[in-house]
């Protein structure tokens, strides 16, 4: 179909993700804000005064190019960088002004990807979710505590408890990983490419198991994501960044059009809807040049 074309009601996210989910609360009062965020490294700055907010029980997809600044603001919003600019507010309190073990009692950050130490379990991973809550001397302690099994057993992992992570699967190893931060037990999750490396089968796994979490347990949640088609489908709301900006913010059907592909991704492109979900579909075509690019900024509607 044409962009432009309507179809059925766009679903929730929750209901997206299959009849197993409830659907999540209406977004509440604010809980990340990003005021005139700035940051970068010598000779390059990545963020240039980003203002972002996100209330409680959203679920936000960031979406661009290759080093627009996504990740980064995750890190600086977790509390895991220092702002050369601007600030970044959880809960009304300055990130950088909270304890580390404060900040990740309000945030938990599942990092892109991380090093597998050889022969730790699965149980054993997750456990380390519990750091900020127990302390150096509390992780001395043996066993579960109740928040370490239940983030097991949402995850679906309680199985494998005993299972070293090095001998799981890509898409397996990911949902454990989903668990040790869940385990932090934090009211915001943000996750930072939670479908690289994984094949389609294992993407749409792990997020309709983020976005039913996010319906179970009430939380907010920021996710990075390249493929536009999956934030299209999943998110409630998608944050484009370009050069260090915001370039759109507002719900799928509004922000996924021709003129993000080109503007914001740099590709010719369609944009259909979904004729059985009703969210957006995009079809891209080819990549534009630099020169393209300039020369359709002011004809792509």
């Amino acid at each position: 179909m044409a962009e432009g074309l309507t179809g059925r009601v766009k679903p929730s996210p929750a209901e997206a993700a299959g009849p197993e989910a409830e659907p999540g609360a209406r977004p509440g009062p604010e809980v990340v804000r990003a005021e005139g965020l700035a940051f970068g490294y010598p000779g390059r700055m990545v963020l240039r005064g980003v203002d972002l907010s996100v209330r409680a029980g959203e679920l936000v997809a960031l979406i661009g190019l290759n080093g627009c600044g996504k990740s980064t603001f995750l890190k600086l919003a977790a509390g895991l960088l220092t702002p050369s600019g601007g600030r970044v507010l959880l809960d009304g309190d300055d990130v950088t002004r909270l304890p580390r073990r404060t900040a990740a009692r309000r945030v938990a950050l599942l990092h892109q990807s991380a090093p597998t130490v050889p022969g730790l379990t699965v149980r054993q991973l997750v456990r380390q979710g519990r750091y900020a809550a127990r302390g150096p001397l509390g992780m001395l302690r043996e066993g579960d505590d109740e928040v370490t099994s239940r983030a097991l057993a949402d995850v679906g992992v309680a199985a494998w408890a005993d299972r070293p992570v090095d001998a799981l699967s890509g898409g397996e190893r990911q949902r454990v990983r989903l668990a040790m931060a869940l385990a932090q037990d934090a009211r915001v999750l943000f996750l930072d490419e939670p479908t690289t490396y994984l094949d389609l089968r294992h993407q749409l796994e792990v997020l309709q198991t983020v976005v039913r979490l996010r319906a179970e347990r009430r939380l907010t949640v920021v996710m990075v994501l390249h493929d536009l088609n999956h934030a299209a489908r999943f998110a409630d709301r998608i944050v484009a960044l370009r050069e260090g900006r915001v370039a759109a913010d507002g719900p799928p059907a509004e922000v996924v059009t021709r003129r993000l592909l080109a503007e914001v991704l740099g590709v010719e492109g369609r944009v259909g809807i979904d004729s059985e979900g009703g969210w957006p579909v995009c079809y891209p075509d080819h990549p534009l040049d630099p020169l393209q690019l300039l020369r359709n900024e002011n004809h792509i509607h």
